[in-house]
Parts: structure tokens; C-alpha cells; sequence
């Protein structure tokens, strides 16, 4: 194995525990937690039942070995249980669990929890001296023992599906429960366009509407209540006012949104019975209350809360062993694809204002301290399903939408969000088929608010993509296809081809007057190999279909001794390879980013018999489709296949088309919708200046959107092989190798 062996009573020993309200991707963390503190040379215990197994003693912290977090990865809930545990809110409970911790040599503690279970974590730090002492005094513990463990390190990581913890863009379990409302919204949405039917769906979120807005971007929602923001006076007027133009727009389904914590400015609970008492009063008709509680915490994680929490285990295993006795007690979370330490102190106090100032009427100062962005979605939210405006007005400049390059599940998200922003904005949005080749043809047309209902969720292409690019000789009909359509700007949507396409266009204006116009570039690949975007529409689907498929891979080889070679796409980008096998656990991962040599191919094979003639079961590595020319996938399969003689079966799997055909995730749906909004206002903004137009490509980077001048898209790729120069993922390789097996490194 990969992680250090030494003298157990050198190494320093490390507790994990898991409390409060279970979120998946809790046993993600646990396991990364657990095998990073094993490589880092640390001795490591689980707590079970959360404080109370601390409090308790005794089988509730048990050594945790390498093997005890083999096959939780993908598990909902959490491995080493949890519970609110009362008696650690006492001091003689914190006493106890002090007590037993030293008994064992525990002085590092990892804690993954809520706000309750972290400001109980800062408690206990606190107060360590002072319980020692006590214990010393009363002769449970004696003062060597004491003085080996003066201070408690500690590290907390937020559990918490409500995604409520200020300071941080996702807490794990968010992204898990994200996807099963979008699911519910989904399945409820077909049978409501069928009998025209009205749906009032209610979600966690006692404090925390995230959950409750966020899907009803992704979801397509006509409308949602959240505890930050609750609706003006005379609320169920102009809901129902608004459900009936959307249903005379063109929509056959209705469906609102309730978070469990909603209020109304009185303060006074707005239920989905509420809801739907009042579409029945207004209305007259009938609408069917669905409340999804603990179904949103239970399941197999997603894709993001598998790679991420395993991040995030990693790094609190190697801060809570690299603290000092004077170290600030820190929470770890994400932001912007990194993860960040913040002050536990500062996050937790922070994140208890939200409610009291929602309990004070400072709704203002209640969004403030959800983040630009959350505040950036309702207004999205708002504009998405106004029925103000639903026709493009006669005279409105003329903004056309393509696509170009591979599909990629989201694109349809984004058309949808381009149409329905765009005529909100005053602009009359023009669809063009089939790429650059429609776009040649002249086949555009103009798209409407009604013609793009329902596409939130839908994958594949309504307009229809080509990978091809213009030539030099057919620039000409390009030009007069502009002209004829009148089209004042391009928002382009898709993958490197589509930058490429409309990099050419950009700088051919000298020759074709009807060039002269603003492009926006929106980043939309399965491959994740586009600059200035740290991530493209399309690859946390791709991740997710990745993912369910190694696990049905890795299920199919229980019964046997099987070793999985997997092949994901990705061309010469290893996004999806690097991603799907720290989400799926697999041990091996080839990239092109970094080769396949010969001699790390042997020690592999080596490795690999001698696991499986000592009782190993199965054996995963994923590649990259272009990781190696010669080093192929049927070449790796066999290789394995020779050495391994009898000892073990060896399969390929090559994933093919299934990354690129699935429904969008609600992380892809949310992120379209909020770069397209984006895009359309650097459009509106170039449409409106006197200067020159220019051309962009914009994405997301770190936690924002920025743009880019599309001429200089160049410098920041590698001309060869397609993809940016600097990709932050592969940052992730260092946690992958401490996590997975191998022959020593």
C-alpha cells in the first residue's frame, strides 16, 4: 500500500467523527480522512455515533485501518453513524470524551458536521486545558498522560445538504440533494404537462433557501419561496396571475417551490398547503401538494460530492496534522473549485446571523451573507419566469444562437435561458440550425418563449450541433446569411470547434462587413478543454454517467477476482479520467497530461498479482482515451490479462456516447443559465456602445464569471493537443495518490 508504516507509539493519532444530520458524501470524507492520515504516517480512529461514541468510550472509537474505508464511497448516510448528542452539550459529557480520547493518545480531531456540531468542536477545543485539569484532579487521568496531549488540533468540514455554512460555495451533501429535487421535479413535471396540472413541491431548508432556488432554475419552476427573500404583500394574486399567463404562454405543467423555512413578511409560515390553498382559492383550480423530505438526504452521493469531499478529506487531514498548539481552529470548504480554510469561529457566528436577521425582517442582510451569487440566481430566478414580457418587441436588435462542436448535455439548458433572458431584455433571439453549416445556409429563425418550454431538463440538441468549421470559401455565404437575417450579435455556444469557428469570423471583419458584430463564446464540452473556464457546460453530466457506470462495473465484479480497465473520453484532455476515478475509487488513472511509461506499467503488474494472490478482489484504472498511442486500452487489458495468469479475470469498458447522452445535472443546468445571462449582458453592453464591436469568451473562474477577448484565445492553450495550458484539477493528482494503492512511491 501506499501510505507509511513505522513504530504506532511515535506516529500521531488522529480521531474521525461524523455528527448532526447525515448529507451524503460523509463517508467520501471519512474514507479520505482516514487513508490520507495513513499516508501522512498518522494512526487514525473512527468515533461512532458522533460526540456520544467519544462520551461513551469503549468498541465507540475503534482503530481504523486502510481496508475499513474500502467500499464506502459511494454508500449515502454515513459508515460510523451519527447523533445529536445531548450529553456532549454538558461539561461533564466533554470531560468524558476528553478522558477517553487521552487514554488513547488522540489529540487531532477531525469533525464533519453542522454549525452545532463545529461550534461544539471550538468548545471543546477551548476548554481542553481546563478538562485535563480537572480529570488530573479528580485522578482519572494521571499528569504524564496530560502533559503528552497539552492542546487538541482540530478541523471541521460542513456536512449539511441545506448548503448554509457562510463563507463557503458548496458544503458536502448540497449537490447529492440538488439532484434528487431536480429528479422529483422532473418525474412531477411530465405528469402534470399530461392533465395540465399544478404541482406545489416543499424542500428542506429551515434557514437556507438554497436548495428550494436552486432547483427551481434547474428545474424550470414557475415560481419559488425561499426564507431570505419572502414575497411582497398580496403574494397569492400574483402568483396565480402569473401561473395563468405562463399557462396562455404555453406551458401545460405548473409547478412551485416551497423551502420548508419560508415565511411571508409577517413572518407568518408559508407551507405548500398554503400554496396550494391559494391557487385553488385564486384560481379554481385544483393543485397537489409533494413533499419530499428525507428522500433529499438518502443515496449514493453524486459525482461532485464523491471527488470534492475527498478533497476536502484530505486537506483536513493534512491541516489538523500540521497544526500547532496556537493554530486558529479552521472549517474547510470550497470556493471557487479550490478549497479554502476559513475561521471556524467567524463562519459558524456567521452563519447563526442569517436566522436572526430573517427573524428581524433584514432580509437584505440576510441575502448579503448568502454571497453575490445566490443573490445574482434569484434575480436570474425572477427574470426566467416573468410573464411580463414573452414577445420579442418589433424593431429589437437581433442576438442568434449557435452551436458548435460535440454535445454535450446542458446545451438545451442554455437555449432555453438564452431565449427567455433574452426577450426579457428586449432583444428578439434568433435560433440557428446545425452549426456553422446552418449558418451558411441561411437556416435561422426566430425563437420564441413558448418553443423553448421544457428544455431546462432535456439533453441532446434542439437546434442541432456540427463539428465542423468554416473554410476560407464559404465565409462569403456566411456573410450574406447575416445580412439577410438582419443578425446584430452571435452568442456561440459549445466547444473548441465553436471558438474556432468564431475566432475566424472575428478575424476576417476587414473582408466581411457583416462580421463586424459582437460574439460571445459560452464554454460547452463533455471534455472540460476550453479557456478561460475552469469548468464547461456538460461535464458534471458527463462525471455523473461516468460515475453510475463504474459503479455498476464495479458491482458486476463482487462476485469474482476481476480488474476493470475503463476508458472515458476526454481527447487529450484528462478531466473526465482524473474526476471519475477519484469519485469511483480507482486505484490506477493514465492521463495524457502526464503519459504511460513502461516502467510504471511493470510495477503495476507486479503490484497488482501479488494483491490478488494475498485475497484482493477487484482492481479499477480508468483511462483517458489519448493517454498513449501505443499504450491503448485493449493493450493495457491485455497486459494485465498475460501477467495475471489465474489469479484474476482482467475487462475493458469503454464508456463511449453514454457521457455525452444523458440529461443535464442541475450543476450544468445552473451553470448555462448563469453564464449565458452573462453572456447576453456583455452582448447588450457591446450593442449598446458606440466602440467597435468586440468578441469574447467568458467562464467560470474561481468564484466568478469573467470574459476574455476571443482574438487572444490562443496564448492560453497548448496548439497540439487542444486544451488550456494550466488546468487546476491537476491538483487533484497528489489526492488521488494519497488515497489510492499502489507499489510504494
Amino acid at each position: 500500500m501506499g501510505h507509511v508504516t513505522e513504530d504506532l507509539s511515535s506516529r500521531p493519532r488522529l480521531g474521525i467523527l461524523t455528527s448532526g444530520g447525515d448529507a451524503q458524501g460523509m463517508n467520501a470524507a471519512v474514507r479520505a480522512v482516514v487513508r490520507s492520515a495513513l499516508t501522512l504516517g498518522a494512526q487514525v480512529f473512527a468515533i461512532y455515533e458522533g460526540y456520544q461514541g467519544m462520551i461513551d468510550g469503549g468498541d465507540g472509537i475503534r482503530e481504523f485501518g486502510w481496508d475499513d474505508v474500502g467500499s464506502i464511497l459511494n454508500k449515502g448516510g454515513t459508515v460510523i453513524g451519527t447523533y445529536r448528542s445531548p450529553d456532549f452539550r454538558e461539561r461533564d459529557g466533554r470531560r468524558r470524551a476528553a478522558r477517553n480520547l487521552v487514554e488513547r493518545g488522540i489529540d487531532h480531531l477531525v469533525v464533519i458536521g453542522g454549525d452545532g456540531s463545529l461550534s461544539g468542536l471550538d468548545l471543546f477545543r477551548q476548554e481542553w486545558p481546563e478538562l485535563l485539569a480537572e480529570l488530573v484532579e479528580a485522578g482519572d487521568l494521571s499528569q504524564h498522560q496530560v502533559e503528552a496531549h497539552p492542546s487538541l488540533k482540530i478541523a471541521g468540514l460542513v456536512g449539511s445538504i441545506d448548503n448554509d455554512l457562510v463563507g463557503t460555495d458548496m458544503t458536502i451533501g448540497a449537490d447529492t440533494a440538488l439532484h434528487r429535487i431536480v429528479d422529483a421535479i422532473d418525474s412531477l413535471t411530465s405528469t402534470a404537462a399530461s392533465h395540465q396540472r399544478r404541482f406545489v413541491v416543499e424542500v428542506m431548508g429551515r434557514h437556507c433557501g438554497y436548495l428550494a432556488l436552486m432547483a427551481a432554475i434547474a428545474g424550470g419552476c414557475d415560481y419559488v419561496f425561499i426564507p431570505e427573500n419572502p414575497p411582497a404583500e398580496g403574494w397569492e394574486v400574483s402568483m396565480c396571475e402569473g401561473l395563468r399567463k405562463g399557462r396562455a404562454a404555453g406551458r401545460r405543467d405548473s409547478i412551485v417551490l416551497v423551502a420548508e423555512g419560508a415565511r411571508d413578511l409577517a413572518g407568518e409560515p408559508i407551507t405548500g398547503q398554503r400554496v396550494a390553498d391559494a391557487i385553488q382559492e385564486q384560481t379554481g383550480e385544483d393543485a397537489r401538494v409533494t413533499i419530499l423530505g428525507h428522500v433529499q438526504r438518502g443515496g449514493a452521493p453524486s459525482a461532485y460530492d464523491r471527488w470534492c469531499s475527498t478533497w476536502l478529506g484530505y486537506e483536513a487531514a493534512r491541516t489538523v496534522l500540521e497544526a500547532t498548539p496556537t493554530s486558529e481552529a479552521k472549517v474547510l470548504g470550497i470556493g471557487g473549485n479550490r478549497v479554502k480554510t476559513l475561521s471556524l469561529q467567524k463562519s459558524v457566528a456567521d452563519t447563526r446571523r442569517v436566522p436572526d436577521l430573517i427573524k428581524a425582517g433584514d432580509y437584505t442582510g440576510a441575502m448579503a451573507l448568502r454571497g453575490s451569487s445566490f443573490a445574482t440566481c434569484a434575480q436570474i430566478h425572477s427574470e426566467l419566469i416573468s410573464t411580463k414580457i414573452t414577445e420579442a418587441a418589433p424593431g429589437s436588435k437581433r442576438i442568434a444562437i449557435l452551436h458548435a462542436g460535440g454535445l454535450a448535455p446542458g446545451m438545451n439548458t442554455a437555449v432555453r435561458a438564452a431565449v427567455r433572458l433574452g426577450i426579457s431584455r428586449g432583444f428578439t433571439m434568433l435560433g440557428v440550425r446545425n452549426g456553422y453549416e446552418g449558418l451558411r445556409k441561411g437556416d435561422i429563425q426566430e425563437m420564441t418563449w413558448r418553443e423553448v418550454e421544457g428544455l431546462s431538463g432535456e439533453g441532446g440538441s434542439v437546434l442541432g450541433t456540427r463539428r465542423t468549421v468554416p473554410t476560407v470559401e464559404e465565409m462569403y455565404a456566411i456573410n450574406r446569411a447575416l445580412e439577410d437575417h438582419q443578425v446584430d450579435a452571435l452568442l456561440v455556444i459549445g466547444g473548441f470547434n465553436a471558438y474556432e469557428g468564431a475566432w475566424q469570423l472575428h478575424n476576417e471583419r476587414s473582408r466581411y462587413p457583416a462580421f463586424n458584430l459582437p460574439i460571445v463564446c459560452i464554454p460547452t464540452s463533455i471534455d472540460n478543454n476550453l479557456p478561460g473556464s475552469e469548468l464547461s457546460i456538460g461535464t458534471d453530466s458527463a462525471l455523473n454517467a461516468i460515475v453510475d457506470s463504474m459503479d455498476k462495473i464495479k458491482m458486476s465484479g463482487s462476485a469474482a477476482q476481476r480488474c476493470f480497465v475503463v476508458e472515458t473520453m476526454g481527447r487529450y484532455c484528462g478531466y473526465l479520467a482524473m474526476m471519475g476515478g477519484l469519485a469511483s475509487g480507482a486505484e490506477r488513472v493514465y492521463l495524457h497530461e502526464e503519459g504511460i511509461t513502461l516502467d510504471a506499467l511493470t510495477a503495476d503488474v507486479h503490484w497488482l498479482k501479488d494483491e490478488f494472490e494475498n485475497g484482493r478482489r477487484l482492481f479499477l484504472a480508468v483511462r483517458n482515451e489519448n493517454a498513449n498511442e501505443h499504450f491503448t486500452t485493449d493493450f493495457l487489458t491485455r497486459l494485465l490479462e498475460e501477467a495475471g495468469g489465474d489469479a484474476y479475470d482482467v475487462r475493458q469498458s469503454i464508456l463511449g456516447h453514454i457521457q455525452q447522452g444523458a440529461n443535464p445535472s442541475p450543476f450544468d443546468r445552473l451553470l448555462a443559465t448563469r453564464l449565458v445571462s452573462r453572456g447576453i449582458d456583455i452582448l447588450s453592453e457591446e450593442l449598446a456602445s458606440s466602440e467597435p464591436a468586440e468578441s469574447w469568451y467568458i467562464g467560470q473562474v474561481s468564484t466568478g464569471i469573467e470574459k476574455a477577448p476571443l482574438q487572444h484565445m490562443h496564448d492560453l492553450l497548448d496548439p497540439k493537443f487542444r486544451r488550456p495550458k494550466k488546468q487546476w484539477w491537476m491538483a487533484l493528482r497528489q489526492v488521488h495518490e494519497a488515497v489510492s494503492e499502489g507499489p510504494a512511491k
